[in-house]
């Protein structure tokens, strides 16, 4: 019987009888692509380990008292929200090249000493993966490795070796025999996901997903995918930069604002427990147009470095660039300093910069967004040991952010001496010993406390 054609789009996983330019349900272009439809028949899906289930009452089901574990990576566990689930499924997303397969790899030298871990890579040898484990210092009679790319497999495997965790790398390699379609379609990624979902939940196994990204930095293949996992984790970074930074996108377990910070080294990720120091290392003395602030990452606090350059434009439309801080929101604070505190920037050409990669998307870094460009713009330098926070409203005034009393001990453990913050906040707030706190009621008070104007 000749299979019938359908059409998927690769950003949302919709199905449509025939094609179209634009996706009507997300909107895209260009991302509807055909596939057969599935053949009739058993494929690794519908061959999943464990039966037909039947409901029971809630009351009824019982949970294992301890159902996190230690990755003993202490960046990747607080991404998690404390340690891995069991019977999870996580997808860690990233460039080629940023240190997926690595982190993966790594975590199997302390997984090893209570549980047994299954290792498929559609990607590299069985000896590839020996020589990249001997380079990381992961040796362990309870790592088992296979080089695979048929589900039917992996599935296979999985029934004989029994593992307490099981990580693929990667899930475009997968392929199910039972689907005409080719490794990486949508069709594919969405039968092996499936595939390794019901895995987790039936067997009660942890499961590691690695997953490429496109040219737009989602990961590659249905948007569909991200939503049937229990965790997304995306690794970001710069390639020509050690550093890394793993967030969390999804995470039904946990906070899906924390991140993990890492420093890529021969030897493979290192940990980095102080972020902060990190992104402050190497900040020039006495310069113009460089502010700190502090933001909160989740539970964590972290120093991050603002810089701006204002200069005369020579053409007509001034250029505005931002990296690490939201362009409208950089547009915005212009506008707002230039008609509340009567700083001509409108003409001028302005770029603003976060330091280490960070992109800083809550709104307490408006006030050190501010005072660096206005810094930038009367070519005055601010004191070293000042530190700005606050949210900057479209009259100028200054608000009060939350976690005012976590970023001002994080302030004053790196040696801070002074803190711009808005005058309005809390009667009760406890100021650490050794800080003075600089109180403003909008811009054009701050900017006369920390500049020469």
């Amino acid at each position: 019987m000749k299979s019938k054609i359908r059409f998927y789009c690769t950003e949302c996983g919709n199905e449509y009888p025939k094609w179209a330019g634009k996706c009507p349900a997300c909107g895209a272009w260009n991302s509807i692509v055909e596939q057969p439809e599935t053949r009739r028949g058993k494929t690794a899906s519908s061959s999943s380990i464990g039966g037909v289930r039947k409901a029971r009452p809630v009351t009824d089901l019982q949970t294992a008292e301890e159902i996190r574990f230690q990755t003993g990576i202490g960046e990747l566990d607080r991404v998690l929200g404390g340690g891995a689930v069991r019977g999870s499924l996580v997808l860690v997303g990233g460039a080629p090249g940023i240190g997926k397969s690595t982190l993966m790899l790594q975590i199997c030298s302390s997984l090893c000493e209570f549980s047994k871990v299954l290792y498929v890579s559609g990607e590299e040898s069985e000896h590839q993966l020996k020589l990249r484990a001997h380079r990381l210092q992961v040796e362990s009679d309870q790592l088992y490795v296979i080089s695979e790319t048929n589900l039917g497999d992996v599935l296979e495997s999985v029934r004989e070796e029994k593992p307490d965790v099981l990580i693929v790398d990667s899930i475009q390699t997968l392929y199910d025999e039972g689907l005409e379609s080719p490794a990486g379609s949508v069709a594919q990624v969405k039968n092996a996901t499936m595939s390794l979902m019901q895995l987790a939940k039936g067997e009660n196994l942890t499961v590691f997903v690695i997953g490429h990204v496109n040219k737009e930095g989602a990961i590659a293949g249905p948007k569909v995918l991200e939503h049937m996992v229990d965790c997304v984790l995306y690794f970001e970074g710069d390639q020509r930069m050690s550093y890394r930074i793993l967030r969390a996108a999804k995470n039904r377990f946990g906070a899906t604002n924390e991140i993990g910070v890492f420093e890529m080294r021969n030897e493979g990720l290192i940990e980095v427990e102080n972020p902060s120091e990190m992104l402050l290392s190497g900040r020039p003395e006495d310069a113009p147009g460089t502010c700190v602030t502090c933001v909160m990452e989740g539970a964590r606090p972290v120093m991050a470095e603002i810089q701006a350059l204002v200069v005369p434009s020579s053409f007509s439309t001034p250029r505005r660039t931002s990296n690490g801080f939201d362009y409208n929101r950089a547009a915005m604070l212009m506008a707002v300093l230039e008609k509340r505190a009567g700083l001509k920037v409108s003409s001028c050409d302005a770029y603003l910069n976060i330091i280490g990669g960070l992109y800083l998307d809550e709104p307490s870094a408006d006030l050190a967004a501010v005072i660096a460009l206005a810094s930038s713009y009367l070519d005055q330098a601010i004191s070293n040991d000042l530190v700005a926070i606050g949210e900057v409203g479209l009259t100028g005034e200054l608000r009060s952010v939350n976690h005012l009393e976590q970023r001002l001990s994080e302030v004053q453990r790196l040696g801070f001496n002074r803190c711009l913050i808005p005058a309005k906040r809390r009667e009760d707030l406890r100021i650490p010993s050794g800080l003075q706190l600089i109180s403003a009621h909008n811009i054009g008070e701050a900017l006369r406390a920390v500049l020469h104007r």
